[in-house]
């Protein structure tokens, strides 16, 4: 049990790469506090891993708002007596629009749940984890938090931010205990493709972002994803920190 003991904060964990990482995560032995905007997804992922024996309890909410994210962190303190582990996963993607073509709403949606959400979630966390004794937040970024043509600018903007909010995080606190390490997924098998409405779309800047695409080497599987979390939630990465690591077949190699 590579976190037994431990108390794990997953966000975006109804779905996808956050379901993934919170059905391992409570399989190798952590408390888990699962959250997630879509109330029905979430009462799923918590019954059907409580079933497998883990340990774990859901709160719905908008992690773009600072008292949901805070709350999460409140939660896991409240019930399980601490928090060691903050998974920084909710995303939603932006239209594929360049700066020219971008809506407010989209930049204030994409930045409030890619930004916002990690921001508030890690600021509760760290002010725990600093009292006792230190822990490991694990963001979920991206390769579009690497380069420039893997999404729209809003999207992009928010995952190249959050590289940056990783290494400070590191580097401010590694000397008190905390750890901060960001994984950038390249082409994942999850249904985040359900935050980008077609009728939306932006056809221009879908097709110049797909002549990135076209160099994807290998498509990887939400288990692949939370495998790597794992491994930097746990202590056997217990001197990693500050990395920003692809995870992506080979696609951060062109």
């Amino acid at each position: 049990m590579r976190l037994q003991g431990k108390v794990a904060v997953i966000t975006g964990a109804a779905s996808g790469m956050g379901l993934a990482m919170a059905t391992l995560f409570a399989a190798e032995g952590a408390s888990v506090v699962a959250g997630d905007w879509n109330a029905e997804r979430l009462a799923t992922a918590v019954k059907e891993i409580q079933a497998n024996g883990g340990q774990i309890i859901g709160l719905q909410g908008n992690i773009a708002e600072q008292t949901a994210a805070e709350g999460l962190i409140d939660l896991a303190i409240s019930t399980f007596g601490t928090l060691d582990v903050l998974c920084n996963n909710a995303g939603v993607m932006d239209y594929m629009q360049g700066v020219g073509e971008l809506t407010n709403d989209i930049w204030r949606k994409v930045l409030g749940i890619n930004l916002d959400g990690p921001m508030f979630a890690s600021r509760r966390a760290v002010q725990h984890m600093l009292a006792h004794g230190g822990g490991s937040i694990v963001n979920t970024a991206s390769t579009a938090g690497l380069h420039g043509g893997a999404a729209g600018v809003a999207y992009t903007a928010s995952k190249h931010a959050l590289v940056g909010l990783t290494r400070n995080t590191a580097w401010m606190y590694a000397k008190r205990g905390i750890r901060c390490n960001a994984i950038c997924p390249g082409a994942t098998m999850t249904n985040i493709a359900e935050s980008m409405p077609q009728d939306r779309l932006d056809m221009t800047g879908a097709q110049r972002a797909g002549e990135f695409a076209a160099l994807v080497p290998a498509y990887l599987t939400p288990a692949d994803i939370a495998a790597l979390a794992l491994f930097l939630a746990s202590d056997e990465s217990s001197k990693i920190n500050g990395a920003i690591i692809p995870a992506d077949g080979g696609w951060d190699a062109v």
